[in-house]
């Protein structure tokens, strides 16, 4: 029996790739320096509101955005609570404990749980043996992140909860499919929306936000940062490169996010990584090209690999 191939993306496809990789990698280092002062549940809230907002403002109606609203708002609800709400809700809660540098590297396990959520649920996307390679370094990897020796100087909770996060991203990255034939703007725009409508009373609830002290200029800008450059902007581009590549290859892109957050932690917030936290970058990374299967797929073609 044979298995259709994972659609191979353009150069094109891998320029979104790495910009989407390089703003991601942003967004651990500005919820880094908001969630000092301001609670995970209304620093999500804000995030998605702000950014839901730019884009309605952005949009204007055009693409027909009211009419895919009301048809597809349960569809929205979903992907608002498995790709927005959940996820950012976890990592923020992490972030309280933990550096932008090791939350990136925790939750770029994300296309180890795609891999093995689209082989269940989906017909173009199934495992090989380099995926299985790929997912057993990635799970190594994170096994050396979450060790004894990390544990002592971060709480268990804080470091499963970016994987929690990289799981629902991974549900996320095969129910987005669905919205292939959506314009990318609508799509992003109805999942922001839907998922800031959630996140609204939640931090009502659970925070009282008018009774909060105003946060810093830092703050402020670091929100600003999350919402419309690292949220707005980085899900045009995220449904954009899923339905021109799939499931599998837009999960690539946390790829590039831990470098760009490990270095923005490092020059801005004085983050230092151990040497488990590297070997575990290493081995999540190993897994990824793996996963990708080009570098194979250029050694098994080459003149000297010919019987």
């Amino acid at each position: 029996m044979t298995t259709a191939a994972i659609p191979k993306p353009s150069a094109t496809a891998w320029a979104l790739i790495l910009l989407l990789g390089l703003i991601w990698g942003g967004s651990f280092f500005f919820a880094r320096v908001a969630v000092v002062e301001v609670p995970p549940f209304t620093l999500v809230f804000l995030r998605l509101f702000l950014a839901a907002a730019a884009l309605h403002i952005y949009l204007r109606g055009r693409f027909g955005l009211y009419a895919t609203l009301r048809t597809h708002w349960r569809s929205f609800l979903v992907m608002g609570f498995i790709n927005n709400a959940l996820p950012h809700t976890l990592i923020f809660f992490g972030q309280t404990e933990i550096g932008a540098g090791l939350a990136s590297i925790l939750n770029a396990t994300t296309p180890i749980w795609t891999v093995l959520i689209a082989n269940r649920w989906t017909a173009d996307e199934k495992l090989t043996p380099a995926k299985i390679a790929g997912c057993l370094a990635g799970l190594a990897g994170t096994a050396v992140l979450i060790g004894p020796g990390v544990t002592a100087a971060a709480p268990l909770w804080a470091l499963i909860l970016p994987i929690l996060a990289a799981i629902s991203y991974g549900v996320a990255g095969t129910y987005g499919k669905r919205f292939r034939g959506l314009p990318a703007p609508v799509s992003a725009t109805g999942q922001l929306t839907a998922s800031s409508l959630m996140m609204l009373p939640v931090s009502l609830l659970a925070d009282q936000p008018w009774a909060l002290p105003a946060p810093s200029t830092h703050a402020v800008l670091a929100i600003l940062a999350l919402a419309l450059l690292s949220t707005a902007f980085a899900y045009l581009l995220y449904f954009r490169i899923l339905g021109m590549a799939g499931a599998t290859n837009a999960s690539l892109v946390t790829l590039v996010v831990p470098p760009s957050a490990i270095l923005l932690g490092a020059l801005f917030l004085g983050e230092r990584l151990e040497a488990t936290d590297l070997v575990g970058m290493l081995l999540i990374g190993f897994g990824l090209v793996l996963l990708d299967g080009r570098l194979l797929r250029r050694r098994s073609n080459s003149p000297s690999s010919a019987s």
